[in-house]
């Protein structure tokens, strides 16, 4: 195979910024496929570059034009961004792939602006696109195994990727591991609970923590894993093989039902200093925090119990909730969340937005069939710039108000000093009060207070909204404009549109087909 010149780059943003929050986290949040994927590459015998774009880099300026292939790994809010790298490296000559969520998603949209559009991906994949390294236009060729992998390579043989991404990273710097794929809940929003659980193969866990042992002199770990400690015993005796007691700083998404006490207090011994469980509504997802068929204020109360106790072994808590859902409605929701906030002052509260990202979960039909899916460009789907899905129980009018009133109320100097007052350590302290008081706190209050102006006042909002017309407001086209910055021109003719119901589409066109040869035979 002729020798080729490679750049994998890897979007954890959508666009060029400025805000604090970004300059300290973001190389924090690269993703882990895309350094697999430059490693692979350069064990075939590629020459390699790879770029994780925090949003401070210029893509344009820094990296070279000569490549043969580029991959591009990106979440659905980076779409426009990378279509418009794609059309770039295009015009230069290259062959170019994507892959991560987006890929997964919205294959058939990503294959108008790629040549490969890679869903779930292997060692075998990449060396196919590899091998045939040609143009496919106008449409890409979809590529995909059969599920996850069941092995990636570890932080040992991707130390080199890590490293120089780190760099980036001004305070704290996060190595990312894995110790599992997939998820044995059943959300139905959730894109890996479709996918079964695989916990990866423990002696690499231990070989990697060993090593980083060796080379970092207090390491930071943050798990990928969607849910970790599903093997709970397995994985924390692993820990405790290797790591002396607290000598690593570990940070973890996992559930509630996980966590109880006695695996709380395994979870202090090792170096846990920071978990994401995930609450999501006050009236479902008992199962995954433990609450049953407990729902409203009887939850609130339990959930609240259950944080408390866990900051009492686990200094930093992202509360994560799902708003819009359609078991919601009126205030209640919203009203409840406030009373979390005052319960357990110390846990940082995170929203998304009731959002369907193409086919990433079958309760996205649903939302098709029944004609809720808005075609928001991508760039706003990050679960909280735009909603497209039109709440079953609200106006939007209403369901903004309720939204603007709770983000108020959790980041209000109030909230922010109690917050501050309740967390022990200094590190947690420092970025509750810095998302708070960033993009993620004060910039969204802004912004969905702009949404909630224009749909009284922009005559193009409301209409677009509730369905009466697919003319997007130029509010959002401008936005895109100005997020893209020199990029911008780049972006490929009607590639900030995509068709909501492709999903629904295919699997009526399937079940068509699936009948026609059932009557033929």
């Amino acid at each position: 195979m002729k020798k080729r010149k490679i750049a994998v780059i890897d979007l954890v943003t959508k666009g060029p910024t400025r805000a604090m929050w970004a300059r300290v986290m973001h190389a924090n949040f690269a993703g882990i496929m895309p350094q697999v994927v430059a490693l692979w590459c350069e064990q075939e015998g590629h020459e390699v570059t790879l770029e994780c774009y925090t949003g401070f880099e210029d893509i344009l300026e820094d990296l070279p034009t000569d490549f043969d292939l580029v991959f591009v790994s990106a979440f659905s809010q980076s779409a426009q961004l990378a279509y418009a790298i794609s059309n770039y490296f295009r015009s230069k000559g290259a062959i170019t792939a994507l892959g991560g969520p987006h890929a997964r998603c919205y294959p058939q949209d990503s294959a108008k602006y790629f040549d490969y559009v890679l869903g779930f991906t292997d060692k075998s994949i990449i060396k196919d696109v590899l091998q045939d390294c040609s143009q496919h236009r106008p449409f890409g060729m979809n590529l995909s195994g059969s599920g996850q992998p069941t092995s990636l390579p570890g932080v040992r043989e991707r130390w080199k990727y890590i490293t120089q991404t780190l760099q980036k990273a001004p305070l704290i710097k996060i190595v990312p591991m894995l110790g599992s794929l997939g998820c044995p809940y059943t959300c139905s929003f959730c894109i890996d609970a479709a996918i079964d659980h695989e916990p990866f193969d423990i002696e690499v866990i231990k070989e990697d923590l060993s090593f980083l042992l060796k080379n970092v002199k207090r390491p930071r770990v943050g798990w990928h894993d969607p849910n970790f400690g599903i093997r709970f015993d397995e994985q924390l005796d692993a820990i405790e093989e290797v790591v002396p007691p607290d000598r690593v700083d570990f940070i973890a998404e996992s559930s509630l039902s996980l966590l109880s006490e006695p695996h709380l207090k395994r979870l202090q011994r090792a170096g846990f200093k920071a978990i994401l469980p995930g609450i999501e509504s006050w009236y479902d997802m008992g199962n995954k925090s433990k609450t049953g068929s407990r729902r409203g204020l009887e939850k609130v109360q339990q959930v609240t119990e259950h944080v408390n106790m866990i900051m009492r072994y686990i200094p930093y808590l992202q509360a994560n909730f799902v708003l819009g859902l359609d078991t919601d409605q009126g205030p209640d929701p919203f009203e409840l969340t406030k009373r979390f906030i005052d319960w357990s002052p110390a846990a940082f509260p995170a929203y998304s937005q009731l959002s369907s990202f193409g086919r990433a979960a079958e309760l996205n039909l649903a939302y098709q069939q029944e004609d809720r899916v808005l075609a928001f460009p991508f760039h706003f789907l990050n679960n909280n710039h735009a909603m497209n899905v039109k709440p079953k129980n609200y106006e939007w009018t209403e369901f903004y108000d309720n939204l603007i009133s709770l983000s108020e109320y959790s980041f209000s100097w109030r909230s922010i000093s109690r917050r501050l007052a309740a967390t022990k350590m200094n590190i947690p302290r420092y970025l509750n009060f810095v998302r708070a008081v960033s993009s993620e706190g004060f910039g969204r209050i802004r912004y969905y207070k702009e949404i909630r102006r224009r749909l009284d006042e922009d005559p193009q909002f409301r209409p677009y909204f509730e369905q009466e017309t697919n003319v997007l407001p130029q509010f959002y086209i401008d936005r895109i404009e100005h997020d893209l910055g020199p990029l911008w021109q780049w972006l490929p003719k009607g590639a900030i549109y995509h068709d909501p119901k492709t999903y629904l589409k295919e699997q009526t066109a399937r079940q068509t087909t699936q009948t026609a040869e059932a009557l033929e035979v």
